[in-house]
């Protein structure tokens, strides 16, 4: 009885994976690494042409491989779904509609241009117009499941990405049904085929967003009720994969299925709830999606044509990377937040494997070209975390060098700075304008600046955590410092370095909670506001008023209230006044 005899191969399988999530995610969490890289490991590792290859000679070796790498597909697809159904979720068709622009025009140029290069240059090596097109779409797809897990979607280089990576999955199923029209074999699709299925799958999203805002509100409605995380976490993948499996059996990719839930049940108040119960799943699934891209990799293959895949796979990066980069540039963005996305956008995508495999089932390309450019996404996908990284320090340096704007400049009078301009800071600056004082927001966010500019705010772009961006704000000539970020850490290591820097500076800082409020305290700051004291006091204002207590009465009790919360905190942080308050400073001079 061999060992394979002893458990079944999804079992071993299972537990190959199961035990590399346990050992990759700490194991490279603890050196700063993203497992991303862990995942892919083990799939070179693990597969058959690692270890795997050795089974039949060690017979123990099937404890600790992946014996039927095939299985693993559907696990591999469901990963990128549900990627695109949490991408979904943190949009809303608000903010797709802000970002069409963005999708169709950035997007659009980037994924056209980068493919243009690309089959032009395997055109001069003698590739067919034909199938120097096909391999050109396929590489100038970039990740949507590596880029948007690094980057996020909230910072500026992540939401130019996501507006790129939209439009690069909008386009997938086009992409196809042109390598089809194209193909010279028996399934090649006409241009009718084409229009038809498109217009299918046009009625089909329709179709989906008509039932989902109709149906979706009432069937969370009805799971909340229940109280069943159970039911809650079952309706959700019930929505997901029936919208996948919709748009699928329409000629569509999934994963516009996927996008379109994610974008329905972001308009409901379930959303949180929702995203939630996605992740521990989303998270694994990508996973093995990562395992399967290393198990793809033939390292002998690899190896005998080492110094054409190294020009293959450099070829690629440079190309994407400055094309990206000059349409970034091109439409306003920063140096910095343009090199840093062409950069990590510079890699082949998951979705490049689909483009090749249509390719080569219509005769655009052979199958040994085909496992050619498998192995450089494979390479490509492999380096996505290192040009992540190459990209953040470069966009790093570019923001040191650059000369800082004219308008950080505060030299025409003394003024109140506010760092940060969410909701916080924007009520802050509401109530310091309401009130005749002068002020300036400072925000890291280019589209949070933009938006407060045009409703007629004084914001400038910059970073307050860069030492350059405080020396140009003339700190010393300030009246106050209010620090809004929801960034506890970033907050206090702010507070810290300004306290040093400018001892006479009145600092007021948001808190998370009185914990919090005591190690601002302790770090110099004149006063910290913990957000939990705050609503506590307003809720307790809202219910004495309407039990018919007196205003003035209600007022009074509430800032003793709040004092002698403040006198708690300072005690508790061992502190006996704050700082500032006790040379009077703060009281002193006119915010």
């Amino acid at each position: 009885m061999t060992a394979s005899d002893l458990m079944s191969p999804l079992m071993s399988d299972a537990l190959v994976i199961l035990g590399a999530a346990g050992i990759v995610i700490p194991l490279f969490a603890r050196f700063r690494i993203t497992p991303i890289i862990g995942f892919i490991l083990v799939g070179v590792i693990a597969g058959p042409h690692g270890l795997g290859a050795l089974v039949p000679d060690n017979p123990w070796l099937y404890y600790v491989t992946i014996s039927d790498p095939g299985a693993l597909d559907v696990f591999a697809e469901l990963g990128i779904i549900l990627l695109l159904f949490s991408v979904g979720l943190e949009l809303s068709f608000a903010r797709l509609r802000k970002l069409r622009r963005q999708v169709f025009g950035l997007g659009s140029l980037e994924l056209l241009v980068c493919a243009g290069l690309i089959g032009a240059g395997l055109m001069a090596l003698g590739n067919s117009p034909a199938s120097a097109l096909a391999l050109g779409l396929a590489l100038a797809l970039s990740s949507t499941a590596l880029v948007l897990k690094i980057t996020g979607t909230r910072t500026a280089v992540g939401k130019a990405a996501l507006a790129m990576l939209l439009f690069e999955d909008l386009a997938l199923v086009p992409i196809i049904f042109l390598l089809g029209a194209m193909g010279r074999g028996g399934e090649a699709q006409t241009g009718a085929d084409l229009v038809q299925t498109l217009a299918l799958g046009g009625l089909t999203v329709a179709a989906l967003l008509i039932v989902g805002r109709l149906v979706l509100p009432l069937l969370f409605a009805q799971a909340a009720r229940t109280k069943s995380p159970e039911l809650f976490l079952a309706i959700s993948l019930l929505v997901v994969i029936a919208s996948a499996l919709v748009t699928g059996a329409t000629g569509l990719s999934p994963i516009v299925g996927a996008l379109v839930a994610g974008l329905l049940i972001a308009e409901t108040e379930y959303h949180a709830e929702v995203e939630a119960m996605i992740a521990p799943f989303k998270g694994l699934a990508l996973g093995i999606f990562l395992i399967t891209i290393g198990m793809s990799l033939d390292l002998s293959l690899i190896w005998t044509q080492l110094g054409q895949v190294i020009f293959a796979v450099v070829a690629v990066l440079a190309i994407k990377a400055a094309v990206t980069s000059a349409l970034l540039r091109a439409m306003g963005a920063r140096s910095a937040t343009a090199t840093e996305a062409g950069i990590l956008m510079a890699s082949p995508s998951e979705t490049t494997l689909i483009v090749l495999t249509a390719a080569v089932g219509v005769n655009l390309i052979n199958p040994a070209a085909a496992q050619f450019w498998q192995i450089v996404t494979a390479i490509g996908l492999t380096v996505t975390p290192l040009l992540a990284l190459i990209g953040r320090r470069l966009g790093r340096r570019i923001d040191r060098a650059a000369p800082p704007p004219a308008d950080l400049d505060t030299r025409d009078g003394q003024r109140a700075i506010i760092v940060g301009f969410g909701r916080v800071g924007r009520l802050v600056a509401d109530m310091l304008r309401e009130h005749g004082k002068r002020f300036v927001i400072v925000d890291a966010d280019p589209d949070l600046v933009g938006q407060a500019q045009r409703d007629g705010y004084p914001a400038i772009y910059g970073d307050a955590a860069r030492e350059r961006t405080l020396d140009h704000l003339e700190l010393d000539r300030a009246s106050a410092v209010i620090l809004t970020m929801d960034d506890p850490y970033g907050v206090q290591r702010l507070v810290k370095r300004l306290a040093a820097d400018h001892p006479g500076l009145p600092i007021i800082a948001r808190a998370r909670d009185a914990g919090h409020a005591a190690e601002l305290y302790r770090a110099g700051a004149s006063h910290a506001v913990p957000e939990t004291l705050e609503a506590s006091l307003q809720l307790s204002e809202a219910v004495l008023i309407d039990l018919g207590v007196a205003m003035g009465a209600v007022i009074a009790s509430i800032h003793e209230k709040r004092d002698e919360m403040r006198q708690q905190i300072m005690e508790e942080g061992e502190l006996d006044a704050p700082p500032k308050l006790k040379s009077g400073r703060l009281r002193d001079r006119q915010v």
